[in-house]
């Protein structure tokens, strides 16, 4: 995908957490072993015109930073999911989607 950031620290998320002051974030949580969230990936890759510059795009590889997105769930105070998109605006949760209802163009009308 066309300029994901790695979210692999928990200082990665905080500063997330900031910058949504500035400019919406989306945190897109990624089980790579799992079909759904392979399809919601591509998904989201064949969408990307609709999002492109509206938003950073962050990306959570879950197999490999569980406890992130433990962090998440808990201070965003969403519930975990896989796959998983998270938007934040001013630091707070503005829309979450998990599996096939992930769509760009949805996503679009809170950005």
């Amino acid at each position: 995908m066309h300029n994901w950031i790695e979210l692999t620290t928990e200082e990665d998320f905080y500063n997330i957490i900031e910058k949504s002051n500035e400019q919406p974030q989306i945190i897109f949580k990624d089980s790579v072993t799992c079909g759904i969230s392979a399809h919601a990936k591509e998904r989201l890759q064949d969408g990307y015109a609709h999002l492109d510059g509206k938003a950073d795009f962050n990306y959570l590889d879950l197999s490999a930073h569980r406890p992130i997105s433990n962090l998440i769930a808990q201070h965003l105070n969403v519930t975990h999911q896989s796959p998983q998109i998270i938007i934040v605006k001013n630091k707070e949760v503005v829309y979450t989607a998990s599996h096939h209802a992930i769509d760009p163009k949805t996503m679009l009308k809170y950005l």
